[in-house]
């Protein structure tokens, strides 16, 4: 028997895709419990049983983002090297930011004002422990310190993108990237060129 596993549909990765993103802009709009499978079928131009062929429920949904996201991000925290890129911080932003490029759409939707904190603050915490964890294994910064420090680029990172995305991007996701580089590096100082 063939232990290779078998490549996926395109079309599987297309509906699961509009599902995706359906969700984040229902989301966008309404509060987690208020979201239906009927809803999310409707807008991603499918019916139920298409849904359920993918996934069992809501819940479903929201843990494969979840866990895409923290992987996609993890993969790229994994590559960095804390102790040459602390100097200049920058390429990580620049990292991170090039994930959020490769799917905008739905991005901008997960990020919206409206959308459930319960989710970005769990992306948020899961992002955070795996950096301490890489940062705590190749500098020598103590662990509390690390956790507070990460807790607050973090959230401040998430913060100013959500704020970004509900503005009239008037900057680029680049200069917002730029921006909270600075921040992490120089605080306040970075402003007051």
């Amino acid at each position: 028997m063939n232990s290779q596993t078998k490549p996926v549909d395109r079309r599987v990765i297309k509906t699961k895709k509009a599902i995706r993103i359906a969700f984040a802009k229902l989301l966008s709009k309404k509060d987690l419990n208020d979201i239906t499978v009927s809803d999310i079928a409707s807008l991603a131009d499918i019916n139920r049983k298409t849904f359920y062929n993918y996934y069992s429920g809501i819940y479903m949904v929201i843990d494969e983002i979840e866990n895409d996201i923290v992987q996609t991000f993890s993969s790229v925290i994994g590559e960095i090297n804390f102790n040459e890129e602390m100097e200049n911080p920058y390429s990580i932003f620049e990292k991170l930011t090039a994930i959020i490029n490769t799917d905008m759409d739905f991005y901008s939707h997960l990020f919206s004002l409206n959308a459930n904190t319960k989710i970005l603050l769990k992306i948020v915490t899961l992002l955070k422990n795996k950096t301490k964890d890489a940062v705590i294994s190749q500098t020598n910064i103590d662990e509390a310190v690390a956790d507070h420090t990460l807790t607050f680029i973090f959230s401040g990172m998430f913060a100013v993108y959500q704020s970004w995305f509900n503005s009239d991007r008037s900057q680029s996701i680049e200069e917002i990237s730029e921006l909270i580089s600075d921040l992490c590096l120089n605080g306040i100082k970075a402003i007051r060129r």
